[in-house]
This record gives C-alpha cells, sequence and structure tokens, in this order.
C-alpha cells in the first residue's frame, strides 16, 4: 500500500497489497498491546490499575485503536464513524474501505482515514485479500460489516481474519443458514417463529389464485451456495417480483434472471413491517433493539425511510428465540411482518451485518456501533444498552424515493397512496419528529453528498 493524497485532514491511501505504518510497508503481524504480541485467544490488552477512579492502560490501550468499514451509500457505514468518533476522551480512528469515489460517509469529518479496494463485484478473491492486508495492520481492531457480502468474506475467511484482528461475526455455515433462506424458515419453524408460506418456485403448485411473490434464495451468489460459482465471483440476486393472482409465472424465466431456483412465498397482506435488531455474543444477546417502519423507499416496502421505535414483548421473543436458536454470533437484523388476520409476526428475513437505518437506531440510544467495539474489544460488560421508545427519524433520499415510486411504479399487490396525501404525510412527521438519519449541522458534508445520491437515484442514474 502507498500513499496517495491527503485530503480535509484525512489520509486516503492506494491498495497494493500491503498494510503501511507511517508510510512504510509492515508484514504479517499480530496485533501489539500493552501486554505485547498477542494471539486471538488472547488479544486484549493487560489490566494496569491507575488508583481508584484512574484511567488504566489498558483503557488507554483499547480505546486507542482503529476499526475499518466498507464504505456504502447506505447511512449505515456514516453512522458507525459518527458514533465512533464523537466518543469523548477516547481515540477510536475510523477507516473507510472505499470500492468507488463518491461515497457521503466519506466526506463526514469523523472518517479519519480513506483505503481504496477492489469491488467485491468485480473479484471477491481480491477484496478478501484487501481486508486481510487491512486486518494485519497493527493499529486496526476490528472490521465491520455493512453489507452481506463482507460479512461473507468475513465468515468464509474468518480464521485467517483471527490472527490479526477481534472477529464478532458468525462462522460460514451459521452464516449459511441465514443467508440460506430455506434454512432459515426450517430454523424458525425449530424455534417456534412463524413464518409465511415457502416453497421453492419449481416444486409443484396449481394454487396460482391466490397471492404470492417470488424471491431469491439466497440473500447473495456466491460459491458457497451456488456450485458452478468460482471463489471470485458475486452477484446480487434480483429484488422481490409480485405476482398477479390467476397467472402462472414462468418458472425458466425467473431461474434465468435469478441465476438460481427462487423461492415462491406467500403475500403477507399488512401495513406492519418491524425490525429486530440485535448483537450477539456467542449465542447471548449483549444487545437489542426495535423499530416500526412507516415508510420505505417504495410505497411497498424496502428500506425504511421512516420508522419508530418500538418496544413489543412478542417482537422481542420472536427475534430473540430465532437468534438463540441459531446461536448467534455478530450482528442481526431480523425483518417481521405481522399478519393482520392473527397478529403472529412472520418471519421475511435475517440481515447479519449492520442495517440502513442505524442512524436512527443510535439517534433513539442503541449505539450499536460502539457497542460493536466494546464486544469486539473485550469489554461487554460495560455496554448499555437501553434505549427510548416512541422515537421517530427519517432518511430524506429515502423519501424522495418513496415519492417517487408512487410517481413511477406499480406493484400489483400493494395499495398505492395518492401522490398529495404521501407529501402531506412526509411534511408533518418532518415537522413532527426533526431527525435525521444524515443531516448533521456538525457534520454537513455527509448530508449534501446524500442529496447529490438522491438526485441520481431519482433520474435513474444509479
Amino acid at each position: 500500500m502507498a500513499w496517495l493524497t491527503s485530503k480535509w485532514g484525512r489520509t486516503t491511501l492506494e491498495y497494493t497489497g500491503f498494510p503501511v505504518s507511517d508510510g512504510e510497508p509492515v508484514g504479517r503481524r499480530p496485533v501489539e498491546t500493552a501486554s505485547g504480541s498477542i494471539g486471538s485467544s488472547n488479544r486484549f490488552p493487560k489490566v494496569v490499575s491507575m488508583g481508584s477512579g484512574g484511567t488504566t492502560a489498558e483503557d488507554a490501550a483499547w480505546t486507542d485503536g482503529s476499526v475499518a468499514v466498507p464504505a456504502i451509500t447506505a447511512p449505515s457505514t456514516l453512522a458507525c464513524f459518527r458514533s465512533l468518533g464523537r466518543r469523548n476522551g477516547e481515540r477510536i480512528r475510523t477507516i473507510a474501505l472505499a470500492d468507488r469515489d463518491g461515497v457521503p460517509a466519506t466526506r463526514s469529518k469523523y472518517c479519519d482515514e480513506s483505503v481504496p479496494v477492489p469491488s467485491p463485484h468485480e473479484d471477491l478473491v481480491a477484496y478478501k485479500d484487501a481486508l486481510l492486508s487491512i486486518a494485519m495492520r497493527p493499529d486496526v481492531r476490528t472490521i465491520i460489516p455493512v453489507r452481506d457480502v463482507d460479512v461473507y468474506v468475513l465468515a468464509k475467511y474468518r480464521d485467517e481474519f483471527d490472527e490479526y484482528v477481534s472477529t464478532p461475526w458468525p462462522d460460514i455455515e451459521t452464516l449459511r443458514s441465514v443467508q440460506d433462506r430455506v434454512r432459515l424458515f426450517d430454523a424458525a419453524e425449530s424455534a417456534g417463529v412463524a413464518v409465511p408460506e415457502t416453497r421453492l418456485l419449481g416444486d409443484s403448485n396449481d394454487d396460482w389464485d391466490r397471492q404470492w411473490i417470488v424471491k431469491a434464495r439466497y440473500s447473495i451468489l456466491v460459491d458457497e451456495y451456488v456450485d458452478r460459482y468460482s471463489p471470485a465471483e458475486f452477484l446480487d440476486p434480483p429484488k422481490t417480483e409480485y405476482l398477479r393472482p390467476g397467472a402462472e409465472p414462468d418458472v425458466d424465466r425467473f431461474r434465468r434472471e435469478m441465476d438460481h431456483d427462487p423461492l415462491l412465498q406467500e403475500y403477507v397482506p399488512t401495513t406492519e413491517e418491524y425490525g429486530f435488531f440485535a448483537l450477539y455474543d456467542h449465542g447471548e444477546p449483549v444487545a437489542t433493539f426495535q423499530h416500526r417502519q412507516r415508510r420505505g423507499y417504495s410505497y411497498a416496502g424496502g428500506a425504511s425511510s421512516f420508522r419508530e421505535s418500538v418496544r413489543i414483548p412478542a417482537l422481542e421473543e420472536a427475534g430473540r428465540d430465532l437468534l438463540d436458536h441459531l446461536e448467534w454470533h455478530g450482528l442481526a437484523m431480523v425483518e417481521f411482518l405481522r399478519d393482520d388476520e392473527t397478529g403472529e409476526f412472520k418471519l421475511m428475513e435475517i440481515n447479519p451485518r449492520f442495517w440502513s437505518s442505524l442512524p436512527f437506531s443510535v439517534q433513539a440510544g442503541a449505539d450499536f456501533p460502539y457497542y460493536y467495539w466494546q464486544l469486539a474489544n473485550g469489554r461487554k460488560d460495560r455496554i448499555d444498552h437501553e434505549y427510548e421508545a416512541g422515537l421517530a427519524g427519517h432518511l430524506i433520499r429515502g423519501e424522495l424515493l418513496y415519492l417517487r415510486s408512487i410517481l413511477f411504479e406499480d406493484v400489483d399487490l400493494a395499495e398505492k397512496p395518492s401522490f398529495t396525501t404521501a407529501v402531506s404525510e412526509i411534511v408533518t412527521s418532518m415537522v413532527e419528529h426533526p431527525r435525521f438519519d444524515c443531516a448533521s449541522v456538525d457534520d454537513v458534508r455527509p448530508f449534501l453528498w446524500d442529496m447529490r445520491e438522491a438526485y441520481n437515484h431519482y433520474n435513474g442514474r444509479v
């Protein structure tokens, strides 16, 4: 790795396959701490007492480190930078792993360093090698996954990363039980968690008068899940498609477009979409959070643009029952729909990484990036995971995409609201709940870049 340029007081590096320390390459070596060189089973500094009420050498060592986060357009990367960069009295350096230019989070004043990395879409093995090179740096304590492909790479090569950094993410077999939705729904049924009727599209089905959707079986297409893929190949499958009742789908077309045999799933008619968010440590919950989605990127759903923090015992029970059954380790967003007829929370999917609405979780008091940092540094006992229910917040770009969907999209099974009503509801909610994922008076630049992204999305450029 070599020096490339410096912008706004931050270091930008060019990836050449080797880590850099003070401008010089460094080889493969474990993290150095107050207690010396430490291996995967003991990578936390030795406790040195400084007297009653004082700061220990241990505290200084574990807070004076770096964390690497893939730089993506979704607000999760920005939330990590702001959460960790705003820690008073702690020196947690943030490193953006950028596979393209123009990501809003890299414009944040809380982004200390930006390192170009290969795109996982172009070469997944090269992307892994770049992440591993960063992990070898003696200042880097851990890596935070913000996409499904990130956690896949970290899980598949977990043993390699474990030599250098803390690894609060699942192993590949546990991850497979989440990223393969056939296995996921089987696990949910074993855990006593409700699921919608689901089967492979290629299996026989004669009841086409019912409401169905077609969705990918796998959350990502990679060699661990689809045999014909090479280790360097990776694809995001196409989005969910809503079927028109009474019309038999073209199974061959779906298989071609999704590049595997996708799932046929009953459509759950409801406007109540919920998220259960958690950080787990080897099967034990460390912190949890809940929200109800009020609006998504589309009037048919999708990622949330407006949501409200809630605390519902039945939702907590469903989320924890499933993650406990999986003996989960690391981050998870468990998505549920509440059935209007039965009141059950029906599982939709699990995202095994940070979620796009992470800034709102932090605003509500659930500071998951800092929880992750504490867990990665052996400080689980210091995590205070309280949050406030009844708060609500927005992603402005998401609200604009919601309006765009009303104007330009038609989804057969979802009721489309009127445009004027939608505008009125958005304006009212912004006045009543002035919390925003990217907009911040002390860190303006990412919001301006995010509006540029919204403009490009609105005009179909990305």
